[in-house]
């Protein structure tokens, strides 16, 4: 069996820079780790590999420096890792990401099941891992909490829906967006870090792939445009108060007051 993993390189911390031409965050030299989600898609896709056989590929898409990601997965036990990165991809929102992801698997070549996290932490629209699946024609499952059964035709999961738990039997090649918690993530191999320290990562650029038209990708594929965009300010003034119970309650009805609360 051929699986594929997307995986992302996402922002450690919430104080990073925003471009204030382009509204997108500035991914270059920020503390970076990989999508937690992720984590929970590459772990299923090590269990199956595990009771099936075959393969695990991941793809991601971003600076040079997401190749640390694609590392962490070969730690883990990934067996190759492919990497999209071209200036002309930056800025691009959901549309134009699922397109960059979905040209790529096919420069990748056929897999059986293709694997995402529910959502990123920077994004956090679970909407990348439906559209790749429509771009590439194959059926897709999202918000995956368990793996009941697979087989040579096809993949038996549960979804956690609004008020019910569905199960449905998808046959491959197809898509599915897992939820946390699904499996417990396995910690990076130091032994398997080592043994693939020199692994090749194949890096991909638009001129790989089987469309290059430039208005495809990045911010010219992008319908969605940004027109505000900000880190969250850090609020951590404090005061301390004295004095007995009845002083302080004065002093928080006149602090109330004063924020207009009552």
């Amino acid at each position: 069996m051929k699986i594929l993993v997307c995986i992302k390189q996402v922002p450690e911390s919430n104080r990073v820079e925003v471009d204030p031409v382009t509204g997108v965050l500035k991914r270059d030299g920020a503390a970076s780790k990989m999508n937690p989600y992720d984590l929970y898609a590459l772990e299923t896709a090590l269990r199956i590999k595990e009771k099936m056989g075959g393969s695990i590929q991941v793809i991601s898409m971003g600076p040079p420096q997401a190749k640390q990601v694609i590392r962490e997965a070969f730690a883990m036990g990934a067996d190759g890792g492919t990497l999209l990165s071209d200036r002309r991809f930056g800025g691009a929102d959901v549309l134009a990401t699922s397109y960059t992801l979905a040209q790529g698997i096919k420069a990748c070549g056929d897999f059986d099941l293709i694997l995402c996290g529910k959502q990123t932490t920077d994004g956090d629209t679970a909407q990348v891992g439906p559209e790749i699946s429509e771009w590439l024609s194959i059926p897709s499952v999202a918000d995956i909490v368990e793996i009941q059964r697979v087989e040579n035709d096809g993949i038996t999961v549960s979804m956690d829906l609004p008020g019910e738990i569905e199960v449905a039997k998808v046959k491959f090649p197809c898509l599915l967006s897992v939820d946390k918690d699904i499996f417990q993530p396995r910690l990076p191999s130091y032994v398997k870090k080592t043994e693939t320290k020199d692994r090749d990562i194949q890096v991909l650029s638009l001129d790989d792939m089987q469309d290059s038209n430039e208005k495809h990708y990045g911010l010219n594929g992008s319908p969605t445009q940004v027109q505000k965009i900000f880190p969250p300010e850090v609020n951590d003034k404090k005061e301390v108060w004295e004095g007995t119970g009845d002083v302080l309650a004065e002093k928080l009805f006149e602090k109330i007051v004063e924020m207009k609360f009552a």
